[in-house]
């Protein structure tokens, strides 16, 4: 039962990642640094510190009670995601959210599962046991699928015209989308770092009478705060080059409504990683490792299902929706394989 809530928990936490964008494509009058500022102050500062109060026993003697190197390095990796975070939203801003995500979440799939269990030494433990071969059988199917769907997001920009695509993705451009999709996804996977980074301080919470199903969200307040940071700067730097901060008080835009829907999708970006937490414990030490697949796998499922909704994939030939579904069905079946081990 523990994997099956696992599995249930990744999958809501990936319908949130493969949602949030939604609301920003309400965002009128804005340049995207101010909808991406409000969304980055929400997403990850007062949403995570609001969570962490309300479900953590005593969260500021568990940051206190940490030694100065498990916040560093929590802090240091959630840094380096916010530099994947940030071109993660670059890269649905130039290719979709079927392709931007496909192409991102494949690469941070592949190094975020397989590099910790390496880099801990276990992974070789992992080919004596049935689960652990089963497990990693799951992965690759998972990695399989992935592939499917970039594939077909590549088919179908080879088939629609540049009319086409900007009439789906406004500031459509493949080369730069394909660039920043590749940077995010390598870093992008050092959230699964940081967590692991921050296990002292989940450890600290259950200690202080947390329950172990929140226990990662003190470590998440930590984590978040370098991604706030590396999010800040650069929005900070397009506002001084741009001139766009007078974006937020404008009297000819809907400061309000643009403020609440960026807010919006901020909150929902926060709760992939709030219920990615639970569906680590649930999976338990041995498989937690294959969480980042999981949760990859779950944000491509719905980001795509969000993407056909949206007319992303308009004009694309039966071909091109033939590996679309097939790798849809491979993700699903990946799932199944790794919950049955």
């Amino acid at each position: 039962m523990g994997a099956l809530f696992g599995l249930v928990f990744h999958a809501i936490g990936g319908f949130a990642a493969g949602s949030f964008y939604l609301p920003v494509r309400k965002v009128e009058g804005w340049a995207w640094e101010a909808s991406w500022f409000v969304l980055g102050l929400t997403a990850w500062l007062l949403v995570p510190i609001v969570v962490a109060l309300l479900t953590t026993q005593t969260p500021l003697a568990v940051l206190a009670a940490a030694t100065p190197t498990t916040l560093f390095y929590a802090f240091l990796f959630g840094l380096l995601w916010g530099i994947g975070g940030l071109t993660f939203g670059l890269s649905m801003r130039y290719l979709g959210i079927s392709l931007g995500m496909a192409v991102a979440l494949g690469f941070s799939a592949a190094f975020g599962t397989l590099v910790p269990p390496i880099y801990a030494g276990t992974f070789g433990e992992l080919l004596l046991t049935g689960g652990g071969r089963q497990t990693l059988l799951g992965i690759g199917i998972c990695l399989a699928g992935i592939g499917l769907c970039g594939y077909a997001g590549m088919l179908k920009e080879r088939e629609q015209d540049q009319a086409t695509k900007q009439a789906a993705v406004a500031e459509f451009d493949l080369g730069r989308g394909l660039t920043v999709a590749v940077v995010s996804g390598l870093l992008s996977a050092c959230f699964a770092f940081a967590l692991a980074a921050g296990e002292p301080l989940g450890e600290l919470a259950e200690a202080a009478g947390t329950r172990p199903l929140f226990r990662n969200n003190v470590a998440l307040v930590v984590i978040l705060l370098g991604g706030l940071l590396t999010n800040l700067a650069y929005c900070g730097y397009l506002f001084l080059r741009r001139g766009t901060q007078s974006d937020l008080t404008a009297p000819d835009t809907p400061n309000l409504r643009n403020g609440a829907w960026s807010a919006l999708g901020g909150a929902t970006w926060y709760f992939q990683f709030f219920f990615y937490g639970m569906g680590v414990v649930y999976l338990g030490e041995r498989y937690d490792f294959a969480s980042w697949t999981l949760h990859m796998a779950f944000i491509i499922l719905f980001s795509t299902l969000w993407g056909l909704y949206l007319r992303e994939w308009r004009g694309s030939s039966r071909r091109v929706i033939g590996f679309l579904v097939a790798g849809l069905v491979t993700l699903v079946g990946s799932t199944v394989v790794i919950g049955l081990a």
